[in-house]
């Protein structure tokens, strides 16, 4: 009764791997075989004469060994020979030198046999599922995947893939802004596979600058197919981010194809990211130029820009207004300009001659923080720059030219009025 419940135990073990675990079935029956003849080995001290066969699909197996018919008497190795008399107990037929294979029961090798090769058979498994898994996603690193929150730690975040594995998204790789409740599908870049004593983790991101530039390659069919490139990307999670785009063709406006109408491919990447500020500029070669892109919304003169290329460093004097615009909240803008450049960036404020300029009046570029940048950039568009022009231009005009709906056109105009009445 023992050895039918053995029996029983051992081909149920088979049916549980071919169930649960996700290895292809050339890998488990080769794993199988291996199990099978290292206990033979362990044994008889050899497994060359044995054929092991298993079917996983069926949960059984067969064990055959093969032996040689030597005369009665001259029989050296009762694993590889059999005797011509104990030969025809099995046929008659049977002759000197010829082969004989008869079926082995495996059950007779014992209990300790038995709970030997479950225990194999178990850790292999376990090892091929890790590899699965490390092989699986150390091809997505640098991908942007989906996955479903499971738990949610002070220091992390537990998400499930659609097989059930286990990704973590540390809070250091968080944006401020996320939240997420468990059963939610969060979107997040594979970062990196930490692979320590062969127990592989999957570390997620969702402020690493790759995740934005991902965004955009999902989101504008141009970049996908080549005909933009994304440049350079410098991120601050949550708060601001500057990316720099190039067109290998001249027909297409790189800048406004990532955009898109009326904000349309921008506003998913924002909304994704929590509402952090996107500004998207045209990259060059000239490093001049590229720093004065850089450090929009300030208006910048080409002479005013002073490098020192091998120091990596960059002097740039700003009329007294243009100064804070430079700068950006916080220090956000020049901090991103640098990293968008990669030159240290110092702003001067330049001498005035006289007092006469006009304080009166505010750049639109100032109002980032309470009006999308993409609005912005439609108005600038049409060439109005300052917040005085726009209060002054028809709003009919403004609807048309900019291409905005009243709605936006009407929230700009409060916000303009509302700094005006305030000072």
């Amino acid at each position: 009764m023992a050895k039918k419940e053995e029996t029983v135990s051992l081909i149920d073990t088979f049916a549980e791997f071919k169930d649960l675990k996700n290895i292809d079935r050339a890998t488990l029956v080769s794993v199988l075989e291996d199990s099978f003849r290292s206990v033979i080995a362990k044994m008889f001290g050899s497994d060359e004469n044995y054929d092991v066969i298993v079917n996983p699909d069926k949960g059984d197996f067969e064990i055959w060994r093969n032996r040689t018919v030597v005369e009665d008497g001259q029989e050296a190795d009762p694993n590889k020979e059999i005797t011509l008399s104990e030969a025809r107990k099995i046929d008659a037929s049977y002759e000197v030198g010829e082969e004989v294979t008869d079926a082995v029961n495996f059950m007779k090798f014992g209990r300790r046999a038995i709970l030997n090769l479950r225990q194999a058979l178990a850790g292999k498994i376990l090892d091929l599922e890790k590899d699965s898994l490390y092989n699986k996603y150390i091809d997505k690193v640098g991908t942007v995947i989906s996955a479903e929150v499971y738990q949610i730690w002070k220091k992390e975040m537990l998400l499930l893939d659609d097989e059930g594995n286990e990704l973590l998204l540390p809070k250091s790789e968080q944006i401020p802004g996320d939240f997420y409740r468990k059963g939610e599908t969060a979107r997040a870049l594979v970062l990196r596979v930490d692979n320590a004593n062969n127990n592989p983790k999957i570390i997620l991101s969702r402020t690493a600058p790759l995740f934005l530039q991902r965004l955009f390659e999902q989101e504008v069919p141009e970049i996908n197919d080549g005909l933009i490139t994304i440049k350079r990307v410098a991120r601050i999670p949550g708060e601001r981010a500057k990316i720099a785009v190039e067109s290998y063709d001249d027909r297409i406006d790189p800048v406004g194809a990532c955009v898109g109408v009326k904000g349309s491919r921008i506003h998913g990447i924002v909304r994704e990211l929590r509402n952090e500020n996107i500004d998207v500029i045209n990259f060059t070669q000239n490093p001049v130029l590229f720093i004065q892109r850089a450090l929009s919304p300030a208006h910048i003169m080409n002479s005013n820009i002073k490098l020192d290329e091998e120091a990596h460093k960059a002097e740039v004097v700003l009329k007294p207004e243009e100064v804070s615009l430079a700068i950006g909240k916080g220090g956000l803008n020049i901090k991103l300009a640098s990293m968008l450049t990669e030159y240290t960036i110092d702003v001067f404020r330049e001498k005035e001659e006289n007092g006469n300029q006009n304080e009166e009046d505010i750049y639109l570029d100032e109002f980032r923080d309470e009006i999308d940048g993409w609005v912005i950039d439609a108005i600038k568009g049409i060439g109005i720059q300052t917040a005085r022009a726009v209060l002054e231009a028809p709003r009919e005009m403004l609807v048309e030219k900019a291409d905005l709906e009243e709605e936006t056109i009407d929230d700009v105009l409060r916000v303009l009025k509302k700094e005006f009445e305030e000072g």
